[in-house]
């Protein structure tokens, strides 16, 4: 959509201040006027005049001012950004997706000398930003897209996932994989609505993507477009949810998937099959979930459901966040390095269907005596976790996002003790996404946050005093503050110099960010 204007209180359009105090303002004739027969009348007009005179200059030399600490931005999309990817080898390069069932790709770099865009001001003066230009646009869906991503380890596909059920995808066609250049490659559709797309890092298995849907089931594809027929193939897909599948992520080393769902339930799958040529076994009659538990057990159970999940860098916790500030740690298998499985008996559609609905029988016997263990139960906060994130190694924390404005930071080397309680990191608004800054040296402290409020903050999660719980930078430019402009998704590159975000009025903010 357009950059945000200053529009009357009903929504009907832009305002004209200035003919907006016409109204307001007294006539030359009027002022001029006499009325003899009443003179305490008269002064007690001339000085109701005067008042209003002053009002009228007062508000007339008003503007609404937004702050914006952007250096480039991206409108092209007429609805809200839900998602956005970066390039894993051009960071600059970066993808959208809408609501207006449209992506985009964009360079994100900024210009030489970059000033406010001319509409964040209510009397535009100086120099006009011009918004960031589309290098491609990403067309076919017949509804939102909510999930956009390259695939790894190359950046070789685009693949989006919209709410109309289908996954599309588009190929690099730049001589040098640039990402400057795109041509579609294929779509399916298997499901209504697609909840979450995450591209597999795995190795052996380029080009891999996973999804969630909105019935509960989990698909991963591989992509390979000389494969004319069917250039997306099915390599595993699973139905043991049975409400929607709301957040999965791959561990590490891309040999494990775990994901949550609306009913309280958590799987983690062997996709590739290396845990089982590993000696390690599948839960009950679960077919390749190698970790299952669901809201039947007690311990586990969170009223309100399941709605983000993590897995540590060395990929031996998963953490799942849920309704009422609940978090679970649960204990994953350990594979190890030479426990591969050709790669060709996978990908070639060797597809694994679980039965819907099935329910793990008693524990898992997979990996050592913690794997499928509920490891710690925390609730620091009131409301529901909507996002997660560990830090790299070697440091041992723990960032949790709640929709109660607050982030809690937890120490996994000491029973995931509250480090920090920061109550009103993004004040009332809903915290969206926590990521602490990754390839950044001694600093992998620095975790990034963005919220409702509009914001994006920059926490430093080693100090802080009461005042200030370590923040060291507040950006601002989306509306926020319950005005429709609240930030939505991010990405910061591997070193954090640079935020790029999608914003729900439409709008794509960049952010430098360089690191102290």
């Amino acid at each position: 959509m357009p950059s945000p204007k200053s529009e009357t209180p009903g929504g009907t359009g832009p305002v004209d201040e200035d003919a907006s105090m016409e109204g307001d303002m007294l006539d030359i004739s009027e002022a001029a006027e006499e009325i003899p027969s009443d003179t305490d009348a008269l002064m007690d007009s001339d000085g109701d005049d005067d008042n209003d005179a002053d009002e009228a200059n007062e508000l007339a030399e008003q503007e609404i001012a937004f702050e914006n600490d952007s250096s480039a931005h991206f409108d092209a999309h007429t609805d809200s950004v839900f998602c956005i990817a970066q390039h894993p080898r051009h960071p600059e390069i970066v993808a959208t997706g809408g609501g207006d069932d449209v992506g985009y790709v964009f360079d994100s770099t900024p210009a030489e000398t970059p000033v406010l865009p001319d509409s964040y001001r209510s009397e535009p003066r100086g120099t006009t930003r011009e918004g960031q230009a589309p290098l491609f646009k990403l067309e076919g869906h017949t509804d939102s897209l909510n999930g956009i991503t390259f695939t790894l380890p190359k950046g070789e596909y685009l693949v989006s996932a919209g709410l109309d059920g289908r996954l599309r995808t588009w190929r690099d066609t730049s001589k040098t994989g640039s990402g400057r250049s795109w041509a579609f490659v294929g779509e399916v559709q298997e499901v209504d609505e697609i909840s979450w797309l995450k591209p597999c890092p795995h190795p052996a298995y380029p080009n891999t993507v996973a999804l969630g849907a909105s019935d509960g089931s989990v698909w991963v594809y591989s992509i390979n477009a000389d494969e004319k027929d069917s250039p997306l193939t099915i390599v595993q897909a699973f139905y043991l949810h049975t409400e929607a599948s709301t957040a999965g992520a791959w561990s590490p080393d891309g040999k494990l998937l775990a994901t949550v769902s609306e009913d309280g339930s958590f799987y983690v799958y062997d996709v590739f099959g290396e845990a089982a040529a590993a000696g390690l076994t599948s839960i009950g009659d679960t077919g390749q979930a190698v970790v299952g538990l669901t809201a039947e057990d007690q311990r586990f159970a969170v009223e309100g459901g399941l709605f983000s999940v993590a897995i540590s860098e060395t990929g031996a916790l998963a953490v799942v966040g849920g309704a009422g500030g609940n978090v679970k740690v649960v204990g994953l298998p350990r594979i190890g390095a030479n426990s591969t499985v050709s790669a060709g008996s996978v990908a070639k559609g060797a597809v694994g269907r679980t039965k819907t609905g099935s329910k793990p029988s008693g524990g898992t016997s997979a990996g050592g005596g913690q794997a499928g263990q509920i490891l710690a139960s925390i609730q620091a906060q009131s409301e529901g976790i909507e996002t997660l994130s560990f830090s790299a190694a070697p440091l041992n924390l723990l960032a949790a996002g709640s929709i109660d404005g607050s982030i809690a930071i937890f120490d996994s080397a000491h029973r995931f003790a509250v480090r920090r309680h920061i109550r009103e990191a993004h004040g009332e608004h809903a915290v969206v996404k926590v990521e602490f800054v990754k390839d950044a040296g001694d600093r992998g402290w620095y975790l990034t946050s963005a919220g409702m409020d509009g914001s994006v903050k920059r926490w430093d999660t080693r100090s802080g005093t009461p005042a200030d719980q370590g923040l060291l930078k507040e950006w601002k430019g989306h509306r926020g503050d319950g005005e429709g402009g609240g930030v939505l998704d991010f990405v910061q590159g591997r070193g954090g110099d640079r935020i790029v975000t999608a914003g729900d009025d439409g709008v794509c903010l960049v952010f430098e960010a360089l690191l102290a």
